[in-house]
């Protein structure tokens, strides 16, 4: 067994050393470590895999892996769940670092191309003692691609159902010292409409550009630079109803500089810094051009950091860092403009006390200007009995911290009625809606707001199993559970004159999700590959538990037949969670005809989105969204070694499901055209 301790600019080399056998993954550890080696609960996507299925968006790859499924939040976005964790808990970084732009707590995933992903990285399980906040579920780091010696380009285009159109195009460049490479990407489509019964599309007409370009410059063999940058922008048609309708806009840069010296063959450093920032504008007009509504999100990141990594021996490494984050947000809806600052600082330890065991032990510290400080430490163990037996179990301490939505939101539904506000922003606006004689009665009383609104902190713990059979065949297995407290929800705390409520957000609930993953990976030959994974989760409210198990939940089936006590068993669990999940992908090469054709299937059980009995939680006799299967094709042919068609059929069967999923358009047929030069 052989362990690795290099430095992050070593990572293209090692990965080219270890080929297939020893896949290379930095997000784990934030050290270059070998995946088969890892006492954590973690996975690779592969290019070639991801270039095999013609995938263009981030949503599309990330839906086909064990465990994770995307979700439509209610602004149409969608994010990925994992472990059964809601999208806001899940850390989506890009090179390492994170993007901004969670509007209602959910990234959308539809915004981030892989074009030009060389590698994506998957770690499940609480990283907050690497990573902080946001990283109380697991992190999934896109890692694109790196200026390559000599002079590369290639132009991709991919047509599809619905008038979708994908077109990338890079620029390759390096030599001795320098190296630059620049990515292009338009991704436009004409929406769709699944449901006819009304004037409005599911998904209405957009177009999207993204630019990137990475710069490297080596002034030693000891001191190395990059600096990347990125810009993107969408357009959408924004329709609310039948006689409004307006535009959507989005732009997002960031930039980050990374400088790395080599003091010794022990010591090495990083500077980080990088600054991002979001901003999503929409309005509404009327029928005579009037304008209905306004809205604007702006988002702004800045981080610098500065990390270390000390290899004591070739079994032992130490990897520590300090930064600061600082971050602003300007929203329609809001109290005040919040700013927030945090610095942080971390340290890990890898070590191999012997040919058998790896032990990682870290902690994380962060302080914050609006929120207690935060102490997330994390230990693993991977124990290796033989060349085709090892155990790994590792547990974590995770947080969230509590968002600007949630501390300083103040939104008035102007038709409805109902207000919601942010916790920090009740013990202004509650005395203001009370002078106007807006407020009938208070619920909670306004003290209760004094002190702080408490992050959201949980447990997590995963033990696993890695068998290898044979060197052809692969088994992995994960029993997880993750135990969160002090979850935000919103609560009555008021009722108004008009007869609705005014909402807060509360520390509340407890709740746990836990299950059992499995993944096998069988390659009988070089041109054969399958791959399948399926998770049982059960996800659950501790309080739902007790209120079932003491007799206090009814339920009707009807809304005019009489009520009847529920038992413990009736209780299904949190909404939007499917109790099984599972997936199976078959690759095969055609060596002979230089091509490749692949065919990928998911399912999701059984879920449930709303209560339609009235008793507030999801029980057995509430409606439930059947469960489903996709199926996706795809066929590659090279043709003059630098020319490659494609073509493929993303769920094949046509499934649809208007009333319940809008992010699943039903049959898209599709051509693809590479060409590398």
């Amino acid at each position: 067994m052989s362990y690795s301790f290099s430095q992050e600019s070593n990572a293209s080399k090692d990965s080219t050393k270890t080929k297939d056998l020893d896949e290379i993954i930095i997000t784990a550890t934030r050290t270059t470590r070998q995946l088969s080696s890892l006492p954590l609960p973690a996975q690779i996507i592969s290019k070639k895999d991801i270039v095999r299925s013609n995938s263009v968006r981030l949503n599309d790859i990330l839906n086909e892996q064990t465990g994770l499924i995307t979700v439509s939040d209610f602004g149409g976005g969608d994010g990925i769940q994992l472990q059964g964790l809601d999208a806001q808990y899940t850390l989506i970084l890009v090179d390492g670092v994170p993007l901004v732009g969670r509007s209602a707590g959910t990234l959308d995933l539809n915004r981030i191309t892989v074009g030009n992903t060389k590698q994506i990285e998957i770690v499940k399980g609480a990283s907050s003692c690497l990573y902080g906040s946001e990283a109380l579920g697991g992190v999934i780091n896109i890692i694109t691609e790196t200026p390559k010696e000599g002079f590369i380009g290639h132009v991709n285009y991919r047509h599809g159902s619905f008038n979708t159109n994908d077109l990338s195009s890079s620029i390759n460049y390096k030599k001795q010292k320098l190296g630059i490479t620049t990515f292009l990407n338009r991704y436009s489509s004409n929406g769709y409409d699944l449901d006819k019964s009304d004037d409005l599309k599911t998904i209405e007409p957009f177009s999207n550009y993204t630019l990137n370009t990475k710069v490297t410059y080596e002034f030693s063999k000891a001191t190395n630079l990059l600096i990347s940058g990125k810009y993107y922008t969408q357009n959408q048609d924004y329709v609310a109803s039948a006689t409004l309708n307006g535009e959507s806009n989005i732009n997002e840069w960031n930039t980050h500089l990374k400088l790395g010296h080599t003091y010794s063959k022990k010591w090495h450093s990083y500077f980080e810094f990088y600054a991002t920032r979001y901003k999503a504008n929409e309005y509404l007009n009327n029928p005579d051009e009037s304008r209905f509504s306004d809205s604007y999100f702006n988002q702004f990141l800045l981080r610098p950091e500065i990390r270390a990594t000390f290899n004591a021996s070739k079994k032992s490494a130490f990897i520590g860092g300090l930064g600061w984050n600082h971050e602003t947000l300007k929203r329609t809806d809001f109290s005040t403009n919040p700013e927030f600052n945090s610095p942080y600082a971390y340290l890990q330890y890898d070590t191999n006390p012997n040919e058998n065991i790896n032990i990682i032990l870290g902690a994380r510290f962060d302080n914050h200007n609006k929120y207690k400080s935060q102490f997330s430490p994390k230990a693993a163990i991977r124990y290796e009995f033989n060349s085709e037996l090892a155990i790994k179990a590792s547990v974590g301490y995770g947080f969230k911290t509590p968002d600007f939505r949630q501390l300083y939101f103040d939104f008035t539904n102007a038709t409805v009625g109902y207000t919601v506000l942010g916790y920090n922003a009740v013990a202004t606006k509650i005395p203001e809606l009370q002078a106007e004689g807006q407020i009938a009665n208070l619920i909670i009383p306004i003290i209760e707001f004094e002190s702080d609104l408490n992050s959201e902190n949980s447990i997590s713990l995963n033990l696993g199993a890695d068998y290898q059979p044979f060197s052809s065949l692969k088994l992995h297995l994960n029993i997880f559970r993750n135990s969160i407290n002090d979850l935000i929800d919103t609560r009555v705390i008021a009722n108004k004159t008009n007869g609705q409520n005014v909402f807060s957000y509360f520390n509340i609930n407890t709740v746990y999700t836990q299950g059992i993953e499995f993944n096998t990976n069988w390659k009988p030959n070089n041109k054969l590959k399958f791959s399948g994974g399926y998770q049982l989760l059960i996800a659950k409210d501790k309080t739902a538990e007790t209120a079932f198990k003491n007799g206090t939940v009814y339920a009707r089936t009807s809304s005019s037949s009489p009520s009847f006590q529920l038992k413990k068993e009736d209780y299904f669990g949190l909404f939007n969670r499917s109790r099984h999940m599972g997936n199976i992908k078959v690759f095969y090469e055609f060596t002979k005809w230089d091509l490749d054709a692949n065919i990928r299937g998911t399912y999701r059980s059984k879920y449930g989105i709303i209560d339609t009995n009235g008793n507030t939680y999801l029980d057995r006799y509430d409606d439930f969204v059947k469960g489903y299967t996709i199926w996706d094709f795809a066929l590659n042919k090279t043709l003059f070694k630098n020319h490659k068609i494609g073509f493929g059929i993303d769920n094949i069967l046509g499934f649809t499901d208007p009333q319940n999923i809008t992010n699943i358009s039903g049959r898209i047929i599709y051509g693809k055209l590479h060409i590398q030069f």
